[in-house]
């Protein structure tokens, strides 16, 4: 009698597969990855989840301090301290995103060799469980906001395009999560990206008008500025910014460069993936 099985775990497959079902399946273990990289990296500290509140207001305050006061890039009758805070919080879910899936084959190598499981339910996690600290952040971004709105010094308007930050969530979550696996499958050959990528995201960051207006670039270089203009990131920061009345501007093509780039280096990152998880084992 011919046997036939519920699962046949092969090598040889389409290197842009992506199996929702089998993924959807999974989802029991993506829940339990959400909690263990939620609950695992605050479980024996003293403020726990506070941490998640404290990091971005203290880099915010530091840099009201110096780039809003003393290097004057924060937008003129706004508040600076909600422009830098609006800033960080959305760069955090990239950064966060970015860093934690450029790890994912390294990080797991010992769990990947014993047991089967769809290689793609570890960076997913890794996007969902930052989204949860996204939440805790905005919430706190949405305090301030209201803040400001109410306290009278500073004009803060409602802006419809404040709708629109889901889709600026998924666009950011694709970007990080394409890149990272990139890097991810470069690691477990080149062990120098695992040093790299830190360094990269800071880079990165001053490429992208976290800590300044896009506005400022204009009169400086034009070069520059053209770089910063067509880094996908600076759409969707400056909507954001924008969003939230702080500064930033809104432009739908860049909007939509960023959503067709965020859309090729995700299947760029998965083809990657797809072909370095055959063979991975063998040189992590």
């Amino acid at each position: 009698m011919k046997e036939t099985f519920d699962y046949e775990i092969s090598a040889k497959r389409n290197i842009l597969s992506f199996n929702f079902k089998e993924l959807w399946k999974y989802r029991d273990l993506i829940s339990l990855l959400v909690k263990r990289d939620y609950v695992a990296v605050y479980k024996q500290t003293v403020l726990g989840p506070v941490w998640f509140f404290i990091q971005p207001l203290i880099t915010s305050l530091i840099f009201t301090l110096i780039f809003g006061n003393i290097a004057k890039l924060a937008p003129v009758g706004k508040p600076p301290f909600l422009f830098f805070l609006c800033g960080q919080t959305f760069w955090n879910y990239f950064a966060s995103c970015l860093t934690a899936t450029s790890n994912t084959f390294v990080a797991n190598a010992s769990v990947f060799g014993k047991v089967y499981f769809p290689r793609l339910s570890v960076p997913i996690s890794v996007v969902i469980s930052n989204l949860l600290k996204f939440s805790l952040q905005f919430l706190m971004l949405l305090v301030v906001w209201v803040y400001y709105y109410f306290e009278g010094t500073y004009t803060i308007q409602i802006n419809f395009t404040l709708l629109l930050i889901p889709v600026y969530l998924v666009l950011m979550a694709l970007m990080g999560l394409g890149a990272g696996l990139v890097i991810s499958s470069l690691t477990t050959r080149y062990r120098d990206f695992t040093f790299l990528v830190g360094f990269g995201v800071q880079l990165l960051m001053w490429a992208t008008p976290v800590v300044y207006q896009l506005d400022t670039l204009a009169l400086k270089n034009k070069f520059v500025m053209l770089f910063v203009t067509y880094n996908p990131m600076t759409s969707i920061l400056e909507a954001a910014k924008y969003g939230f009345d702080c500064g930033g501007s809104f432009n739908p093509v860049l909007l939509t460069y960023s959503a067709v780039f965020a859309a090729l280096l995700l299947l760029f990152g998965i083809a990657v993936f797809n072909r370095v998880e055959k063979t991975f084992m063998d040189t992590v």
